[in-house]
């Protein structure tokens, strides 16, 4: 079943989640664009630790609630590097000092060193992506996107109307498999269920439209539901966020 991720008030409320979602994206695409620099694990690794300290103790995130975020994002990760080791073209060299070998399997150090960056990277982007999505409301992001990143509200409001509308097109989904069970059909996944969740997808952006259009979005000045403005708490996270960034990069050299 496809659901919203519903954030509880206290993560909202924690000292991180009172945070800009803006700062906050701006800190995540950093610490991206920071790791593609370098294939040390050493960074990354960093990166992720801090992630998780700083979405369990100034998050209010639980620990097992965390957990359940980041496991399948670390499956994969480890997935990943196995065939990364694996597949690795460092292999054929013969050079290269042998680190496992199981049978006719042959694993270099330089293979499995650039596995295990690989790794390091991908569980740092997905403690970061995890700790941003557990301390952040759908709603506050676009609200903070649009009134402080100048993002099109036309734009913004109408991304979040579509995400809000993905647990819909589930349950229509349900109710035209049930409605083929009634008419006594044998399957209930059929090609034709595309076709119809296609037609109800359409009716549903057509509404959404007409209704955005009634409100007059993007058609000039605004009145907003929430007044957002720059704290002294965004600044100190921005800079702590780039301050760790740098030491973290600072320790491949």
């Amino acid at each position: 079943m496809i659901v919203q991720l519903v954030v509880p008030d206290s993560q909202l409320d924690s000292r991180l989640g009172r945070v800009s979602p803006v700062i906050k994206l701006g800190i995540a695409f950093a610490w991206l664009a920071g790791l593609a620099l370098t294939t040390d694990a050493r960074p990354p690794m960093v990166l992720a630790l801090v992630g998780v300290v700083a979405a369990v103790t100034l998050g209010a995130v639980p620990v097992s609630r965390f957990a359940r975020g980041a496991a399948p994002l670390a499956i994969a990760a480890g997935g990943i590097a196995v065939f990364s080791a694996v597949f690795s073209t460092h292999n054929a060299d013969p050079a290269a000092v042998v680190a496992v070998a199981l049978g006719p399997l042959r694993i270099t150090t330089p293979a499995l060193l650039t596995a295990v960056g690989l790794f390091a990277r991908i569980v740092a982007i997905g403690t970061t992506a995890v700790t941003f999505s557990q301390t952040t409301d759908s709603t506050r992001l676009v609200d903070s996107l649009v009134r402080q990143a100048g993002v099109s509200p036309r734009f913004g409001y109408g991304a979040l109307a579509a995400y809000q509308s993905i647990p819909r097109l589930a349950d229509d989904l349900g109710a035209l498999r049930a409605s083929r069970r009634i008419r006594g059909m044998r399957w209930t996944w059929h090609p034709r269920l595309l076709l119809g969740l296609l037609v109800r997808a359409i009716r549903q952006g057509d509404a959404l439209a007409l209704a955005m259009d009634a409100r007059a979005f993007g058609l000039g000045e605004r009145t907003w539901y929430r007044d957002l403005r720059w704290q002294p708490r965004d600044l100190v996270a921005a800079i702590a966020g780039l301050v760790l960034l740098v030491v973290a990069l600072m320790l491949a050299r």
